[in-house]
């Protein structure tokens, strides 16, 4: 779907559950339609609120789009323990990727080989 599709689908047929820290906006269909048999599924959708990427989703929306999670977490507050961390979107590719020591992009020395390391021969 182009954008300007996605905006007229979004105006006709959504409603708005919420919107995200980063600015998402998630909607939801007006009206479920019938999937198999008497089984009635939603729509659900993401409007990114800059670069479309979906590891811009938190968990707690991801768990609603997937229909995990039956109420948005705009209604209802999920509880956050305190060894969770904070969502962080994919660095892959970025300047703020994990670079591990001594690698070509990386400016410190690669730490050199202890000698207990023994090749493996099959005889």
């Amino acid at each position: 779907m182009s954008s300007l599709a996605t905006r007229l689908h979004t105006l006709f047929n959504g409603t708005l559950v919420g919107t995200d820290a980063e600015g998402n906006r998630y909607y939801k269909e007006r009206r479920a339609k019938p999937m198999i048999g008497s089984m009635l599924r939603e729509r659900r959708w993401v409007i990114y609120k800059n670069e479309k990427e979906a590891s811009r989703v938190p968990p707690e929306w991801q768990g609603w789009m997937n229909h995990t999670l039956t109420t948005p977490p705009s209604e209802s507050e999920l509880k956050k323990y305190d060894w969770q961390k904070d969502h962080q979107r994919n660095l892959t590719g970025t300047p703020e990727a994990y670079v591990p020591q001594g690698d070509m992009r990386s400016k410190e020395e690669r730490a050199s080989t202890t000698g207990d390391y023994e090749a493996w021969s099959p005889n």
